[in-house]
Protein backbone atom coordinates (compact mmCIF):
# COMPACT_ATOMS: atom_id res chain seq x y z
CA UNK A 1 0.00 0.00 0.00
CA UNK A 2 1.43 3.45 -1.16
CA UNK A 3 1.08 6.22 1.66
CA UNK A 4 -1.21 8.97 1.18
CA UNK A 5 -0.14 11.94 -0.48
CA UNK A 6 1.72 14.84 1.62
CA UNK A 7 0.05 17.35 3.19
CA UNK A 8 -0.36 20.33 5.35
CA UNK A 9 -1.09 19.03 8.26
CA UNK A 10 -1.29 21.78 11.33
CA UNK A 11 -3.77 20.64 13.19
CA UNK A 12 -2.67 16.81 13.20
CA UNK A 13 0.87 18.33 14.15
CA UNK A 14 -1.00 20.21 17.20
CA UNK A 15 -2.35 16.65 17.92
CA UNK A 16 0.75 14.76 17.56
CA UNK A 17 3.07 17.18 20.22
CA UNK A 18 0.25 16.43 22.71
CA UNK A 19 0.95 12.59 22.30
CA UNK A 20 4.64 12.98 22.17
CA UNK A 21 5.17 12.38 25.69
CA UNK A 22 6.26 15.93 26.32
CA UNK A 23 7.04 16.72 30.42
CA UNK A 24 3.92 18.48 31.30
CA UNK A 25 5.83 21.77 32.12
CA UNK A 26 6.08 21.93 28.27
CA UNK A 27 3.13 23.54 26.32
CA UNK A 28 1.54 22.13 23.21
CA UNK A 29 3.67 23.27 20.29
CA UNK A 30 2.59 23.66 16.77
CA UNK A 31 4.25 23.51 13.65
CA UNK A 32 2.69 24.79 10.37
CA UNK A 33 3.58 23.88 6.31
CA UNK A 34 4.95 20.46 7.56
CA UNK A 35 4.80 17.53 4.55
CA UNK A 36 3.42 14.15 6.61
CA UNK A 37 3.65 10.46 4.80
CA UNK A 38 0.59 8.85 6.35
CA UNK A 39 1.04 5.22 6.23
CA UNK A 40 -1.75 2.35 8.10
CA UNK A 41 -1.41 -1.21 9.14
CA UNK A 42 -1.67 -3.87 8.90
CA UNK A 43 0.60 -4.40 5.51
CA UNK A 44 0.41 -1.02 4.57
CA UNK A 45 4.77 -0.62 4.47
CA UNK A 46 5.34 1.02 7.06
CA UNK A 47 8.33 -0.95 8.31
CA UNK A 48 9.55 -0.77 4.74
CA UNK A 49 9.32 2.96 4.65
CA UNK A 50 11.28 3.11 8.27
CA UNK A 51 14.40 0.90 6.54
CA UNK A 52 14.50 3.39 4.09
CA UNK A 53 14.58 6.52 5.82
CA UNK A 54 17.24 4.52 8.22
CA UNK A 55 19.26 3.23 4.85
CA UNK A 56 19.34 6.98 3.92
CA UNK A 57 20.56 8.56 6.82
CA UNK A 58 24.25 9.87 6.96
CA UNK A 59 24.95 11.16 10.55
CA UNK A 60 22.36 10.57 13.10
CA UNK A 61 19.26 8.52 14.39
CA UNK A 62 18.03 8.55 17.80
CA UNK A 63 14.69 6.06 18.54
CA UNK A 64 12.41 5.92 21.60
CA UNK A 65 10.61 2.93 21.23
CA UNK A 66 7.66 0.56 23.50
CA UNK A 67 7.72 -2.33 21.74
CA UNK A 68 11.05 -3.05 19.78
CA UNK A 69 11.12 -6.54 18.24
CA UNK A 70 11.26 -5.89 14.50
CA UNK A 71 13.95 -7.87 12.91
CA UNK A 72 14.24 -5.96 9.98
CA UNK A 73 14.45 -2.12 11.82
CA UNK A 74 16.99 -3.60 14.11
CA UNK A 75 19.30 -4.64 10.54
CA UNK A 76 18.39 -1.10 9.22
CA UNK A 77 19.70 0.53 12.80
CA UNK A 78 23.06 -1.96 13.05
CA UNK A 79 23.69 -1.08 8.73
CA UNK A 80 23.40 2.17 9.76
CA UNK A 81 26.25 1.68 12.48
CA UNK A 82 28.29 -0.20 10.66
CA UNK A 83 28.41 2.76 8.00
CA UNK A 84 29.47 5.56 10.36
CA UNK A 85 26.00 6.83 11.48
CA UNK A 86 25.96 7.89 15.42
CA UNK A 87 22.87 5.59 16.78
CA UNK A 88 20.96 6.04 20.06
CA UNK A 89 17.99 3.42 21.40
CA UNK A 90 15.55 4.88 24.49
CA UNK A 91 13.73 1.72 25.14
CA UNK A 92 10.83 1.48 27.45
CA UNK A 93 11.80 -1.20 30.49
CA UNK A 94 9.88 -3.73 29.33
CA UNK A 95 12.52 -4.59 27.04
CA UNK A 96 14.83 -6.12 29.69
CA UNK A 97 12.16 -9.09 29.89
CA UNK A 98 10.30 -9.31 26.63
CA UNK A 99 10.67 -13.01 25.43
CA UNK A 100 12.41 -11.28 22.76
CA UNK A 101 13.56 -7.64 21.87
CA UNK A 102 15.93 -5.95 19.94
CA UNK A 103 17.63 -4.21 22.52
CA UNK A 104 20.32 -7.04 22.59
CA UNK A 105 20.07 -7.18 19.04
CA UNK A 106 21.76 -3.56 18.94
CA UNK A 107 23.77 -3.70 22.51
CA UNK A 108 25.91 -6.64 20.79
CA UNK A 109 26.73 -4.62 17.83
CA UNK A 110 28.10 -1.50 20.22
CA UNK A 111 24.73 0.72 19.62
CA UNK A 112 23.84 2.64 22.66
CA UNK A 113 20.56 1.41 24.40
CA UNK A 114 18.84 2.98 27.47
CA UNK A 115 15.79 2.19 29.19
CA UNK A 116 13.47 4.99 30.28
CA UNK A 117 12.15 3.55 33.29
CA UNK A 118 10.95 6.51 35.07
CA UNK A 119 7.50 6.04 33.90
CA UNK A 120 4.10 3.32 34.33
CA UNK A 121 5.42 3.29 30.28
CA UNK A 122 7.63 4.78 27.86
CA UNK A 123 5.30 4.76 25.01
CA UNK A 124 6.91 6.92 22.64
CA UNK A 125 7.35 5.83 19.22
CA UNK A 126 9.56 7.95 17.70
CA UNK A 127 12.74 8.21 15.27
CA UNK A 128 14.56 11.48 14.45
CA UNK A 129 16.75 11.31 11.12
CA UNK A 130 19.18 14.21 11.42
CA UNK A 131 20.48 14.84 7.75
CA UNK A 132 17.08 14.06 6.38
CA UNK A 133 15.50 16.38 8.82
CA UNK A 134 13.02 14.10 9.25
CA UNK A 135 11.13 12.36 11.96
CA UNK A 136 8.67 9.44 12.54
CA UNK A 137 5.66 8.82 14.65
CA UNK A 138 2.45 7.49 15.60
CA UNK A 139 0.76 4.96 17.29
CA UNK A 140 3.17 1.88 15.25
CA UNK A 141 4.93 0.58 17.50
CA UNK A 142 8.72 -1.22 15.40
CA UNK A 143 7.33 -4.84 15.30
CA UNK A 144 6.04 -7.31 12.93
CA UNK A 145 2.79 -7.26 14.53
CA UNK A 146 1.96 -4.03 14.07
CA UNK A 147 3.12 -4.24 10.48
CA UNK A 148 1.38 -7.48 9.55
CA UNK A 149 -2.03 -7.57 11.81
CA UNK A 150 -2.55 -4.39 14.19
CA UNK A 151 -4.80 -1.45 12.74
CA UNK A 152 -2.16 1.32 13.34
CA UNK A 153 -0.89 4.80 11.84
CA UNK A 154 2.62 5.72 11.33
CA UNK A 155 3.45 9.32 10.09
CA UNK A 156 6.88 10.63 8.33
CA UNK A 157 7.02 14.65 9.08
CA UNK A 158 10.05 16.52 7.07
CA UNK A 159 10.08 19.52 9.23
CA UNK A 160 13.35 20.83 10.81
CA UNK A 161 11.47 22.37 13.39
CA UNK A 162 9.61 19.62 14.62
CA UNK A 163 12.54 17.18 14.88
CA UNK A 164 14.05 19.93 16.75
CA UNK A 165 11.28 20.33 19.33
CA UNK A 166 11.00 16.04 19.22
CA UNK A 167 14.84 15.80 20.09
CA UNK A 168 14.72 18.32 23.05
CA UNK A 169 12.12 15.80 24.21
CA UNK A 170 14.03 12.91 23.69
CA UNK A 171 17.10 14.67 25.87
CA UNK A 172 14.80 14.55 28.47
CA UNK A 173 14.15 11.39 28.65
CA UNK A 174 17.57 10.09 27.72
CA UNK A 175 18.79 11.95 30.80
CA UNK A 176 17.08 10.13 33.35
CA UNK A 177 17.37 7.00 31.52
CA UNK A 178 19.28 3.92 32.54
CA UNK A 179 22.52 2.57 30.37
CA UNK A 180 20.91 -1.37 28.88
CA UNK A 181 23.48 -4.32 30.31
CA UNK A 182 21.65 -6.70 28.08
CA UNK A 183 19.62 -9.90 29.60
CA UNK A 184 19.86 -11.45 33.61
CA UNK A 185 22.02 -8.15 33.88
CA UNK A 186 20.44 -5.60 36.17
CA UNK A 187 20.66 -1.27 35.34
CA UNK A 188 23.95 0.50 35.85
CA UNK A 189 24.39 2.04 39.15
CA UNK A 190 24.18 6.04 37.35
CA UNK A 191 22.24 7.41 34.85
CA UNK A 192 22.84 7.11 31.27
CA UNK A 193 23.39 10.76 30.99
CA UNK A 194 26.06 10.36 33.34
CA UNK A 195 27.39 6.84 32.26
CA UNK A 196 27.49 7.74 28.34
CA UNK A 197 29.66 11.20 29.21
CA UNK A 198 31.30 10.16 25.69
CA UNK A 199 29.87 9.82 22.19
CA UNK A 200 26.41 8.98 22.75
CA UNK A 201 25.84 11.48 25.35
CA UNK A 202 27.33 14.01 22.31
CA UNK A 203 25.24 12.65 20.12
CA UNK A 204 22.35 13.41 21.93
CA UNK A 205 23.20 16.57 22.90
CA UNK A 206 24.85 17.46 19.27
CA UNK A 207 21.60 16.60 17.69
CA UNK A 208 19.88 18.88 19.14
CA UNK A 209 22.20 21.87 18.48
CA UNK A 210 22.45 20.93 15.04
CA UNK A 211 18.66 20.32 14.55
CA UNK A 212 18.66 23.79 16.03
CA UNK A 213 20.64 25.66 13.70
CA UNK A 214 18.58 23.83 11.02
CA UNK A 215 15.39 25.02 11.39
CA UNK A 216 15.55 27.49 15.12
CA UNK A 217 13.75 26.64 18.01
CA UNK A 218 10.12 26.85 18.52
Amino acid sequence: MRPIPRLVASLALCLFALAAGAPASQAAQSVKNVTVDVYFSPRGGATDAIVQLIGQEQKTVLMQAYSFTSTPIAKALYEAHKRGVQVVAVLDKSQRSEKYSGADFLKNAGITVVIDAQHAIAHNKIICLLSQATCVGGSFNYSRAAEDQNAENMMVFHSPDLMTALIENIKVHYGHSEVYEGRGEGPSAGSAAGALAGQASRCVVGAGKQATRGGGRL
